[in-house]
């Protein structure tokens, strides 16, 4: 009579070890997988999208009628008693900072979800025994909703600029996009979303509690660069320089208005983009420092 002899433990781990590792594709696969399933995540950002495109070229509209008035007087212009010569701002209104305000609470609200929702579900206890390599895991994280990010934050950026300056150009105020100024403009006002998502992502790994995450992140991204406002004291206004937000006003100013600037002690524009670069690498290095040394 004959028997069937259990497989050993050896080959169970040969078998094991034999499955091919997952690479880096097979992991932004996985995590786009689990973006593409949450309706939320595409409800917040698509919602946010719509909306500051609507305030963006709402503003040129609303502007529209001071704007021939202006036009009809194009020597000077009385405002407050004193007499200043009329230049229109084509980036003022079409990639105005208070639209710009709701893709950045977006992409940091669903920056912090990527990270404390598989944390608070205990569902990443399966992802890291799947995958032991955390970093790895982070690090796809990272690379599908910077791309998410930055792919949605350029189509409305193009859309209000192009939106904005067809409506202005029939006045002959507008400005192409091959200028200079409107370049940076777009790219800072579309790299700007990126990296509140990762600044998001930072919070939502170290707090890792979807509430206090999401009330951190707006605490940082702007209630408290309110305390570092005016021009009173220049170590005030260089901290101010620090957050993201003032690095998007920086690069967005058009430079060609001289009725207009950035009052005392204003950054440079490489200046801003260090600081969207810091805060990018910042926030990936501590996340993927925080999700390998705590416990899932």
């Amino acid at each position: 009579m004959s028997t069937m002899a259990a497989p050993s433990q050896t080959s169970v781990t040969a078998h094991v070890s034999g499955e091919p590792k997952p690479r880096f594709r097979d992991l932004c696969r996985m995590e786009w997988i689990k973006v593409a399933s949450l309706r939320s995540t595409w409800f917040v950002l698509l919602v946010a999208a719509a909306a500051t495109i609507f305030i963006n070229l709402n503003g040129v509209r609303s502007n529209l009628q001071y704007l021939d008035r202006s036009l009809a007087s194009p020597d000077e212009v009385i405002a407050n008693g004193y007499h200043w010569h009329f230049v229109y701002d084509p980036l003022f209104r079409s990639l105005s900072r208070l639209a710009v305000q709701l893709m950045m609470l977006g992409a940091a609200a669903i920056g912090a979800l990527t990270m404390f929702g598989e944390f608070s579900t205990g569902q990443v206890r399966t992802t890291f025994a799947a995958v032991p390599k955390r970093g790895s895991v982070v690090a796809a994280k990272i690379t599908v909703l910077s791309v998410i990010t930055t792919v949605l934050a350029f189509a409305v950026a193009l859309i209000s600029f192009l939106g904005g300056q067809a409506m202005v150009a029939s006045r002959h105020v507008g400005v192409s996009i091959t200028d200079h100024n409107a370049q940076i403009a777009i790219a800072a006002y579309t790299l700007v979303v990126p990296v509140c998502a990762l600044v998001g992502m930072l919070f939502g790994a170290v707090i890792r509690n979807a509430t206090a995450s999401i009330v951190a992140v707006v605490a940082f991204l702007f209630l408290l660069p309110a305390f570092f406002g005016g021009d009173k004291y220049r170590w005030v206004k260089e901290v101010s320089h620090l957050f993201p937000g003032d690095a998007e006003d920086t690069l967005t100013f058009w430079h060609k208005d001289p009725n207009q600037s950035l009052g005392k002690w204003p950054a440079s524009d490489m200046h801003a983009w260090l600081v969207y670069a810091g805060w990018a690498v910042i926030s990936i290095v501590v996340a993927l420092v925080v999700v390998k040394k705590r416990d899932a």
